[in-house]
């Protein structure tokens, strides 16, 4: 009844605004939210993978290369995305609580939409199933209609994936041929085709309301089961594997992440291997990775329908589209696999943000702003030459391609899909960053920054809106470029951050720790700095070591991102009171970002780093409302 009372009182507060605002003015919004992917994109500068529906969204929108979550596991990571709040604040470290009930009754993404007139849709996973989400995908307060889930989501962990002697199981790697999987489909199938009929839907109805549309898709989440075909587009012979697949020098035990979620699968069971430290084999790295890379770009197909079908029903020119992921995933660096941990790899995560009139005007409107790109299509309207190109490599290579996917693999047919991102920025942001800059694109209720005790707060952010930011890149790019529109007509100087006497001193004590050091620039001056956290059971890799339940965490780590250092602290938690024991330290991790990316050489224990180590363990401490843009 409490809950009730209060939703009621929302609906009154926001009634005004809703019905004095023309719907029709305001923009739709397209919310893409992928599981698990990394930045491991076409447009994110890997040559090896094939995105171009995804590339082709960026091509006109604003990337942000430098972009975190604050937990690098779905449902801490998505609660804290969609109410714009830390995990310190949802109390959500793992899928075990609802935060309205355990923390506050927190507004969301699409409830702010909804409460200010929008028609809202969720497809897939948006929140985290289950307790995490009330079982409802808190479906009372955030969405207008019913939440959407494929069928075919129910075997997820079925015995449906062929080995290398057909054998079905559990498995890891999962090329699969779709007509006999089990409703002849897969869910990311099934996702793209109830969010297609939903605009479709849209278009003929034509509502006096915008929308919100939400559509989570699900690759390269593991199992890694996709369509077979899509493991065509590469060969093990372009597979490598990791470039730094080592362990790190002098890495605490409790950073580690023994990937037990892989270990729990029937193809990786049949090597026993020792836990919690015993490596894939080398081949079936390769495997692993192969397969990955094709689920994205399965994934990558599945964006593209629904990227078409904005445009086929004439809604391209008038939605903003956010594409992200709720964390990154490991590949083989450090020897681990999933995320599950504070290691850049698990931490950072595509951002591409798309708004009509801002990153892109199509003023002739001669050509599709989103067309279809399909690799196995003999009919590519946009590459109509595909299957002559194809006969003569046939003739020219004395191979014969069994389908357009093969020779689409090769370079020669790949280079008219090459997209640049229209607009990138360096500057250091997060998830929580999304919710307020949604807002301001749309133009409704902005979000006021949480005040030091936020529980009892309704609607606030811990981050910041992008929007200042962006009007400043895509104006500062567009006069670099000679480019006249609207949004550059004033001009705007990207101005480097002053260095402050903190800052200096922060270079000379890293100077002194390595000799190399070079202190990094950035196009325009925003945060300082971004933050992450993970928690942990124990020092030692146990059984609950990836997802423990609060009332077993004893160890939080917190981490920050600079643009020149990555420091973390792994400290003690006490679960009842939520505390922080800073003093009671289980390890710490620096890197320098510029020389040492890969994140190989941990040089917090040297003792030429201590000073470092400890300004940077003060500004790790001071926490995110430090670091925010001025």
């Amino acid at each position: 009844m409490f809950y009730f009372l209060l939703s009621l009182l929302r609906l009154l507060r926001f009634s005004d605004a809703s019905s004095s605002t023309d719907g029709n003015q305001r923009p739709n919004v397209l919310f893409i939210v992928v599981d698990d992917l990394r930045p491991t994109l076409g447009c994110y500068g890997e040559p090896l993978l094939r995105t171009p529906n995804i590339d082709n969204l960026a091509s006109k929108s604003i990337l942000f290369k430098e972009a975190f979550s604050q937990q690098a596991v779905c449902g801490p990571s998505r609660v804290s995305l969609l109410t714009s709040r830390r995990p310190d604040t949802t109390r959500l470290y793992d899928f075990f609580s609802f935060w309205r009930l355990h923390a506050g009754n927190y507004t969301t993404l699409p409830q702010h939409f909804k409460e200010n007139g929008y028609i809202t849709q969720s497809v897939s996973k948006i929140f985290h199933p289950g307790v995490a989400s009330n079982h409802t995908d808190d479906a009372y307060y955030s969405w207008t209609n019913t939440p959407y889930h494929p069928p075919t989501q129910q075997y997820k962990n079925a015995k449906i994936c062929p080995d290398r002697h057909q054998k079905l199981g559990m498995n890891i790697v999962c090329p699969v041929d779709v007509n006999r999987m089990p409703g002849n489909s897969l869910p990311d199938l099934e996702t793209a085709e109830f969010a297609t009929e939903f605009l479709n839907n849209m278009s003929d109805t034509k509502p006096d309301k915008p929308f919100f549309l939400a559509v989570g898709f699900h690759k390269p989440h593991i199992p890694l089961k996709y369509p077979k075909k899509y493991k065509s587009l590469y060969p093990l012979s372009e597979v490598g594997l990791a470039r730094n697949n080592t362990y790190p020098w002098r890495m605490p035990l409790v950073a580690w992440n023994p990937w037990k979620d892989l270990r729990g699968r029937d193809d990786v069971k049949e090597m026993n291997l020792r836990y919690p430290f015993g490596p894939l084999p080398t081949d079936y790295q390769r495997l692993v990775r192969q397969s990955y890379y094709a689920a994205t770009s399965y994934m990558d197909a599945q964006v593209g329908k629904v990227l078409a079908a904005l445009e086929k029903n004439g809604f391209s020119s008038n939605t903003i589209v956010a594409f992200i992921s709720d964390h990154g995933w490991a590949l083989g660096e450090h020897q681990e696999w999933s995320k599950y941990s504070l290691f850049e790899v698990a931490v950072k995560v595509p951002f591409i943000l798309y708004i009509p009139g801002v990153t892109y005007t199509n003023d002739e409107k001669k050509d599709k702003i989103f067309p279809y790109f399909d690799f196995f299509s003999n009919n590519q309207n946009e590459n109509p030459n595909d299957i002559h190109q194809i006969s003569r490599l046939e003739r020219k290579t004395g191979k014969v391609f069994d389908n357009a996917a093969l020779a689409m693999s090769l370079k020669q047919l790949t280079k008219t899909w090459v997209f640049e991102p229209r607009y990138t920025t360096s500057a250091l942001v997060e998830l929580v960053d999304l919710f307020p800059t949604l807002a301001e694109a749309a133009g409704i209720q902005t979000l006021p920054l949480c005040p030091e005790d936020s529980f009892q707060t309704w609607l606030c952010t811990e981050g910041t809106s992008l929007m200042p930011l962006i009007r400043n890149v895509t104006k500062y790019t567009d006069q670099r470029n000679g480019l006249e529109n609207d949004n550059n007509k004033d001009q705007i100087i990207p101005k480097l951050p002053k260095v402050s006497s903190e800052q200096n001193i922060i270079n000379l004590l890293a100077k002194k720790c390595s000799p190399d050091f070079t202190a990094a620039t950035s196009d325009f001056p925003w945060k300082n700095a971004v933050f992450s956290q993970y928690p942990r059971p124990a020092v030692n890799p146990q059984s609950n070591t990836e997802i423990p339940h609060l009332v077993d965490i004893r160890i939080m780590g917190y981490s920050m991102w600079t643009a020149d250092f990555h420091y973390t602290e792994w400290v003690s938690f006490i679960p009842k009171g939520y505390k922080i024991v800073w003093e009671e330290s289980y390890g710490r991790e620096l890197y320098f970002r510029t020389t040492d990316p890969d994140e190989l050489n941990n040089v917090s224990l040297l003792e030429s780093c201590f000073p470092l180590v400890m300004k940077l363990s003060k500004q790790l401490r001071l926490g995110w409302r430090n670091s925010l843009p001025n």
